[in-house]
């Protein structure tokens, strides 16, 4: 009988085995405030930054990297294994028998006292990055279902496309269309949920957006259509709808809270949204449509150049989730975003530049062996194992890994000026992962014809770029002068690469 797949409730689920790892090098579940994932880290709030074993975090198989954003603590595990990761690990808390009276110390309370001004100075000198994170998270737990939705949308596209099963093509149009007809829903609950609603109500909000009876009312002297507004609309719904119901918590008494709040919250916020929201959403989603298009239609070389080669820094700061309501409303209104191929560019610089510098340190096998580990993520999209164990550390490669960012971007950018426009059907995935989900307006063929064409631009720019300005000459003797472990040894013994080509001296 064949092994059965192990399951996150099996003690031997090596998902479950990271999770009770990395909560004991986290300082145990009394340190953890909160955990959540995106795509590819586990987010943990943290009572006692001081308590975490940061280099055994680092070090561990599993971990691909560590990034601190603000008050979060983030472990980039990588796509699929984040998501089982933290829900082991929040079982493993849920679990954690109740701590008994702790031992307080003064040098314990002076780190904590520290530790709690730092972060306030933080959270107080950065409000907009702060709200930027607040509405990504609204956004990053819809990522899966917008991938699979969007590469069902391309696999139906290409059976229709060719006449194939013409009895299948229904149903995976309406697999792949029914999440996004409700996706206003989902961000209004999400939304709810982030700001401190109740979420079904900032969902019930938001549904107005979407109702097909919105057709017989009229806003500012144009029909209301289902739809107008978008993710936009039902984003400021929702706010608005927790902003009232908060209100009607601090003052309806208890008695009738629970009939006068909701009603009060829907009805206020409905009048709002109908008579106001959609129609002013729609126009800012139409200008987003308008404008994205025109950037690339018109200055496509010098936009894709510049959003090519600034992306690295954003994915660095963990402001890169930011864009993803602009991601959606294209989406919804061409069915593709016309930005995420020309920023996944920066991936592409990434890998050629961490190629240059694998070539460039023949002499340090250490770098070498965490480019071997890191390279096939950075090929399907996932950057921070290159960032933060190769290029950032290192300096000039973050530069020049941006230059090809950059030069892959600008050649996206001129396919755009001259009439063949790239864009992916769903938010994501980039570099080879990318590929399922590529759309444009001449076809899937010429979609990927320029998507390849600009992820080898980004590699050979990135690698050209690194080889020759990645390393000032001190640097190389430097970085290939590590030592052996076996004093008999040459420093290369081991490495055949670096045996055709000694370092410099």
């Amino acid at each position: 009988m064949p092994d059965r797949p192990t399951r996150p409730d099996r003690p031997d689920d090596p998902h479950r085995a990271t999770a009770r790892d990395l909560l004991a090098l986290v300082g145990g579940p009394g340190n953890v405030t909160s955990a959540a994932h995106c795509m590819t880290r586990l987010r943990l709030a943290l009572t006692d930054r001081a308590a975490v074993r940061d280099a055994e975090v680092r070090a561990h198989p599993a971990v691909l990297g560590v990034v601190e954003d603000g008050d979060t603590y983030q472990i980039v595990l990588g796509p699929g294994r984040a998501a089982r990761v933290t829900r082991a690990f929040e079982d493993l808390r849920a679990q954690a028998p109740a701590p008994g009276p702790a031992v307080v110390t003064a040098d314990a309370l002076a780190a904590r006292g520290s530790a709690l001004r730092a972060e306030r100075k933080q959270r107080n000198a950065t409000p907009g990055k702060l709200l930027l994170r607040r509405i990504a998270a609204v956004f990053v737990p819809l990522i899966p279902a917008l991938i699979g939705c969007g590469i069902i949308a391309g696999l139906n596209g290409l059976l229709v496309n060719a006449g194939l099963l013409p009895w299948l093509t229904p149903v995976l149009g309406a697999l792949a269309s029914g999440f996004m007809a409700l996706l206003a829903v989902f961000v209004g609950i999400n939304t709810a949920q982030e700001f401190g609603g109740t979420p079904v109500i900032g969902g019930a909000a938001a549904a107005v957006v979407v109702f097909p009876g919105v057709t017989a009312i009229s806003a500012f002297g144009h029909p209301l259509a289902p739809g107008q507004g978008g993710v936009l609309g039902a984003l400021g719904a929702a706010l608005l709808a927790t902003a009232i119901e908060k209100w009607c918590r601090r003052w309806v008494p208890e008695t009738v809270d629970v009939i006068v709040t909701p009603t009060l919250t829907l009805l206020l916020t409905g009048l709002v949204t109908v008579y106001g929201l959609m129609y002013a959403a729609g126009e800012a989603a139409r200008a987003i449509g308008l404008g994205a298009n025109w950037l690339l239609v018109h200055t496509g070389v010098l936009a894709g150049l510049v959003l090519g080669g600034l992306f690295l820094p954003l994915v660095m700061l963990g402001l890169h989730q930011a864009l993803i309501p602009l991601h959606t409303t294209l989406i919804e209104q061409q069915g593709y975003t016309v930005l995420l191929p020309v920023l996944a560019m920066a991936g592409a610089g990434q890998v050629g530049a961490a190629v240059a510098v694998f070539v460039r340190l023949r002499g340090n096998r250490t770098i070498r062996a965490t480019i071997r580990s890191a390279l096939p993520a950075g090929l399907v999209g996932v950057g921070e194992p290159l960032i933060y164990g190769v290029s950032l550390p290192l300096g000039r490669p973050f530069v020049t890994a941006c230059a090809g960012g950059a030069a892959g971007g600008a050649f996206v950018g001129l396919f755009s000026m001259l009439g063949t426009q790239v864009g992916s059907t769903a938010i994501g995935p980039s570099g080879w992962a990318l590929f399922p989900l590529v759309q444009g307006d001449r076809g899937f063929a010429a979609a990927v014809a320029v998507y390849g064409g600009g992820l080898l631009v980004g590699y050979v720019a990135g690698f050209l770029v690194t080889y020759f300005f990645g390393f000032t000459r001190q640097a190389l003797i430097e970085l290939n002068a590590e030592p052996d472990t076996d004093p008999g040894a040459g420093p290369n013994a081991d490495d055949p690469d670096a045996q055709r080509e000694p370092a410099p001296a």
